[in-house]
């Protein structure tokens, strides 16, 4: 398993705007007023998978304090980061796509649900950069030619 690419999250994210504008635009006059939940979720999200991430990083490095981590609760970690991004990049592409429309839509009911979506926005792309966090963080540690050395003599 690789690092996650960023034009894979590009990709999704455009396609996703695209899907959002075009369903926006046939069934705005359908759908009742944009929800605060699934903003609300997105950055719970991040602020978990960030606070996973800090966790993670020092007990990888074993801090001080810090118990070691299992490798097999990395692994999943790894997982859910690389999910989490490519999930955070569907969302964002789908209210980049809803805030772009109503942002553009000049009428009362498109004005107060654009808070809401930019909250959306604003959420996922947290989301993103949390994930992200936590990918890298999962990361082991190179360590110096030195350091290896001395573990291969003993």
């Amino acid at each position: 398993m690789g690092p996650t690419r960023p034009a894979s999250l590009v990709v999704a994210a455009l396609v996703a705007a695209a899907l959002a504008w075009l369903l926006i635009s046939a069934f705005y006059a359908d759908i009742p007023a944009l929800p605060w939940l699934p903003a609300v979720t997105l950055a719970g999200l991040a602020v978990l998978e960030a606070y996973a991430a800090i966790t993670t990083r020092a007990r990888i490095e074993r801090r001080p304090g810090r118990e070691p981590v299992e490798p097999l609760t990395v692994a999943r970690y790894a997982v859910l980061a690389k999910a989490s991004s490519l999930v955070g990049a569907i969302f964002a592409g789908f209210w980049a796509g809803l805030t772009g429309w109503l942002a553009v839509e000049r009428t009362r009911a498109a004005s107060d649900d654009l808070p809401a979506a930019v909250a959306g926005l604003v959420a996922s792309l947290a989301l993103i950069a949390a994930a992200l966090w936590l990918e890298r963080s999962c990361r082991v540690p190179e360590r110096d030619d030195d350091e290896q050395d001395d573990e291969g003599r003993r």
